[in-house]
């Protein structure tokens, strides 16, 4: 039997602010800030080497409200406004991937979580799901509820160089017992502080 081909979608936006708050303020000779830049490329170098995946897409966040604040007008309130600096290096990697003829997916209204969601369940129709297999790549832990035997997650545990492949096992293992698909209520009852989504009281 063959093995299984590699789908690489890659969570953009988190693994370019992780680069951007992990490393120290890199340069060019224009004086111009390109840490994210850099610690986007060393991941994705990291990865290709590593997983040799055979499709690839990337998955942004776009600077507008989405369905979540149209529900919950706090969502997110908290968060600081994303500096123009590391804006100027999202709008960079986004023209880097289009070099590459890597697709980048964005919909406004949506965030990049929603269209990785969907994009790891379209690709497997019947024809072609036992011949593919999902790796998302990302630094945020909201995606490990889409881990399943078709789809794993090569996680930046810590920095962009400490990193595991997540399994539907070690999803268990870290969630003491907790299946992936389970995720989402445990979630919603522990609540989300970076979103500034409270949870139920008591818990968590």
């Amino acid at each position: 039997m063959n093995q299984k081909k590699r789908f690489l979608i890659i969570d953009a936006n988190a693994l370019i602010h992780r680069a951007y708050h992990a490393l120290p303020p890199l340069r060019n000779r224009k004086g111009e800030l390109i840490n994210a830049i850099y610690g986007f490329c060393s991941i994705f170098l990291k990865i290709l080497k590593e997983l040799e995946p055979d499709f690839i897409v990337a998955a942004f966040d776009l600077p507008f409200p989405t369905f979540r604040h149209k529900k919950f007008k706090e969502y997110k309130a908290k968060r600081p406004k994303t500096p123009e600096e590391l804006s100027q290096q999202i709008l960079k990697v986004k023209n880097l991937l289009k070099e590459f003829d890597i697709p980048v997916l964005e919909k406004k209204g949506f965030e990049a979580d929603d269209i990785i969601g969907t994009v790891s369940r379209l690709v497997f129709k019947e024809e072609t799901k036992p011949q593919i297999e999902n790796v998302i790549l990302t630094g945020d832990s909201d995606l490990f509820q889409l881990v399943d035997s078709d789809t794993k997650v090569y996680f930046l545990k810590k920095g962009i160089k400490n990193t595991v492949l997540y399994n539907e096992e070690l999803v268990k293992e870290r969630y003491q017992g907790l299946d992936p698909e389970e995720l989402v209520d445990f979630k919603a009852l522990k609540g989300d502080p970076s979103d500034n989504i409270s949870g139920v009281p008591g818990i968590g």
